[in-house]
């Protein structure tokens, strides 16, 4: 990649740094993206609900929508752009028709976090100035730095010798766990024969990639409400039936759930609320957590128990408990045939190829829903992660990534889609 396209790439990067957008209100990251895209001068741009089957999960509230149209006004989103996004369905699939050959499609996500950024001297975008503007929004996950990666690929594989169609998906709601079950069923997955996800950072170092990774456990979350019945908490106490005292017991033994000897299994309980006074019985509270195991089996295995527990604390407190859970992502499976390409690929830029190492990544993502929709029709897929040595862990408030990543990234996803190509 040539001096001038990096710092193209890397300016877009710092531009949507300072903009960060939660899942479903990516309205001027979706913008900023097309700008890009229809610069570079795709086939086909779809923008918007044309990415999107009709059913969405976890779509934003009325109050958020709004509040997210307005400041993305403020920013100078064009209205014609945000006409095509208002309602929450964001995101963008920009399509290169190159003649015969197969049908490679390039995922991206481009949604930021609820947490607030670190201004320390110390952290790379407070001290260079481009900081998040928000407070309580970061792009702590290097999504920004995907955005630009997909751009950059699309351009390159453009000006490439590449003979087939080009897909570059620009997902919105990742961190919803929400974005991909959109897209699957859209009919712009169905004709793929090759998906190619991507992430940076996992704590490895730049110039480390590797070309499948599969030890993202699968995901869901839950809610659950309980209801008691309020009461004088000093004149009569025994009257009520304690909402939060049955939350509480659940927490504590939805924490405890036995580990599991097939592989690794993770609880987590990460917001409760509840009560309206200190002299009150609380009548009502409720608890947000996940559930993660190395396999979808392991995280059934996980929900089941967890069912149990806050049914028993609830009877054990004399409250009632509703609970519900989310369609979550499921595991993957890479296919060898692209993660040699791409290893292929690293290898002829000088990078280090590693594979895998079971449950060293921990985390999870919606991309295996694409995978596991392309992998159904008698395609392949893999997930390639770019170490961009990153400070502190993703989610905190100092991640940041080594930019040196964005062109290696282009690089290797650009010859890596051409001998897809080839191999066809």
């Amino acid at each position: 990649m040539n001096s001038k396209s990096k710092s193209r790439l890397v300016e877009l990067r710092r531009d949507l740094h300072e903009r960060p957008e939660i899942g479903w209100r990516e309205f001027y990251t979706t913008g900023r993206i097309v700008e890009e895209l229809e610069a570079i001068g795709p086939d086909e741009l779809y923008v918007g609900r044309e990415i999107h089957r009709e059913e969405r999960l976890r779509p934003p509230t009325d109050e958020q929508l709004a509040s997210a149209r307005e400041r993305a006004r403020e920013t100078g989103v064009d209205e014609g752009l945000l006409s095509k996004v208002e309602d929450g369905y964001t995101g963008a699939l920009a399509v290169l028709r190159k003649g015969e050959g197969p049908t490679v499609l390039l995922r991206v996500d481009i949604d930021g976090l609820p947490q607030s950024e670190s201004d320390g001297p110390d952290h790379q975008p407070a001290a260079e100035g481009f900081r998040s503007r928000y407070e309580k929004r970061m792009h702590a996950c290097g999504h920004d730095a995907h955005a630009a990666i997909g751009v950059g690929v699309l351009e390159a594989v453009k000006e490439s010798d590449f003979e087939g169609t080009f897909k570059v998906l620009f997902q919105p709601a990742e961190e919803l766990g929400a974005g991909a079950a959109s897209v699957v069923g859209s009919g712009h997955v169905e004709d793929v024969d090759s998906l190619l996800a991507v992430h940076v950072g996992l704590d490895v170092e730049t110039g480390v990639v590797i070309p499948g990774i599969e030890s993202f456990l699968a995901i869901n979350g839950f809610e659950a409400t309980f209801e008691g019945a309020p009461a004088h908490a000093g004149n009569s106490p025994q009257e009520g039936a304690h909402a939060i005292q049955a939350m509480s017991t659940a927490v504590g033994n939805l924490h405890a759930i036995p580990r599991h000897a097939d592989g690794a299994t993770r609880v987590n309980v990460g917001r409760v609320e509840g009560g309206t006074a200190t002299n009150i019985v609380p009548e009502s509270a409720s608890l947000e957590g996940e559930v993660r195991g190395t396999t979808t089996e392991l995280r059934e295995y996980l929900e089941e128990h967890a069912v149990r527990v806050l049914e028993s604390a609830a009877e054990l407190h004399d409250c009632e408990v509703d609970v519900a859970f989310r369609d979550g992502a499921p595991s993957a499976e890479c296919d060898d045939a692209l993660v040699d390409a791409v290893s292929a690929a690293a290898a002829g830029h000088d990078a280090t190829v590693t594979p895998d190492e079971g449950d060293a990544l921990g985390g999870s993502e919606d991309a295996t829903r694409l995978m596991r929709a392309v992998q159904r029709n008698g395609g392949d897929a893999t997930y390639v992660g770019f170490g961009a040595s990153n400070p502190t862990g993703h989610h905190t408030a100092t991640f940041d990534v080594d930019e040196a990543v964005i062109p290696l990234a282009v690089d290797v996803l650009t010859d890596a889609v051409r001998s897809v190509a080839t191999a066809e």
